[in-house]
């Protein structure tokens, strides 16, 4: 299975990481998106080394496994805190 996150530079991406490693959770390959910011970013997970792509095209998932299996996403906008201060 291949496996992409989305934000993979940021505490949740991070958090996804931690999880993934912590469980043992089986996949072939691992895929990290991120903004221009974060883009180029290595990250080790498993004793490999990643590098964060920029997310911009429609076919960046098209190697990811299909939607008809079970996915997870995590949708955490801004514009939905009640104070800048606030942590979600």
């Amino acid at each position: 299975m291949k496996v992409a996150i989305v934000g993979a530079s940021g505490a949740v991406g991070q958090e996804f990481l931690r999880i993934l490693a912590e469980r043992n959770f089986p996949m072939d390959d691992l895929v990290l998106f991120g903004s221009e910011r974060s883009a180029g970013k290595k990250y080790t997970f498993k004793g490999k080394e990643y590098e964060v792509k920029l997310l911009q095209h429609n076919d960046d998932f098209k190697d990811v496994d299909s939607p008809s299996q079970v996915r997870v996403v995590v949708h955490q906008p801004s514009l939905l805190r009640p104070s800048p201060n606030m942590v979600l």
